[in-house]
């Protein structure tokens, strides 16, 4: 299988129910998350790493020891982290049964770029997003360079996908979420400005357009970044996706009370 290949992995791993992760750490990740081992794809200095994740696969797993060679022409990329898994998917939950308990989630609408997708989930991860919600056409978490850019994030927050784009805002106002549009318009309210009280959705938009104007009448408020004035003066009117989120995941964390662990 051509690795390279975006449509033919799209179709090939959907239709097998399994996806590619790359990399000792990301493969136990992966296992931590409930995935079960297909297969591993390694290089005899890297099989000792993996030795317990095979054995604990035993009789299930197929492993394919090769040459550093062999590796690079079967993928078509140099894995500098020597190891392949194929991995099976598992059933993600309804947008409904996602968002039960969560107060801070994100709303990512069409976004296209597998490692946008993968560093915004990395960014979700650090700073204390509870989940995530994908439109129906948003790239796929587990596609490997997703994967790989998030670091192995995409296993721990959950998310889920929409059924329907049109209405699928309003499973989550009626789940108790105030719906926040973020915006490169500098007339909207800066979010560091806006109270976040409650259960807050901040919806994030695709690379090119941001959000749609449907789903922007759809928010309860929109909100920005405000850009200092020496970047207007440099043509510098906003953010990339993954920038924006970083940020915004940050701004994010007020009003919320730390988890602690008590003994």
């Amino acid at each position: 299988m051509r690795l390279r290949d975006v449509d033919l992995r799209r179709s090939v791993e959907s239709e097998r129910g399994l996806f590619v992760a790359e990399g000792e750490k990301v493969i136990r990740r992966a296992i931590g998350a409930g995935h079960p081992v297909r297969s591993v794809l390694t290089t005899a200095k890297r099989l000792d790493a993996l030795a317990d994740v095979v054995e604990g696969a035993a009789g299930e797993t197929t492993v394919y020891l090769v040459s550093d060679e062999v590796m690079e022409g079967v993928t078509g990329f140099p894995v500098h982290r020597g190891a392949l898994a194929a991995m099976e998917r598992t059933e993600l939950p309804s947008v409904g049964a996602l968002l039960t308990g969560a107060e801070r989630i994100l709303v990512l609408e069409d976004l296209v770029d597998h490692g946008n997708v993968g560093a915004i989930f990395r960014c979700a991860a650090a700073l204390g997003v509870g989940a995530i919600v994908l439109s129906p056409r948003c790239a796929d978490p587990l596609y490997r360079r997703a994967v790989k850019v998030s670091m192995g994030a995409v296993f721990a927050i959950p998310y889920a996908r929409m059924t329907d784009w049109h209405g699928g805002l309003a499973e989550v106002r009626a789940a108790g979420f105030r719906l926040l549009a973020l915006t490169p318009d500098q007339s909207a309210v800066p979010l560091d400005e806006v109270p976040l009280s409650g259960r807050v959705a901040l919806m994030l938009g695709s690379e090119g357009d941001g959000l749609s104007s449907h789903w922007l009448r759809e928010a309860d408020q929109p909100v920005c970044i405000p850009m200092s004035p020496r970047a207007m003066d440099l043509g510098v009117d906003s953010l990339n996706v993954v920038a924006a989120a970083a940020v915004a995941c940050h701004g994010l964390l007020r009003n919320q009370v730390p988890n602690r662990v008590t003994g």
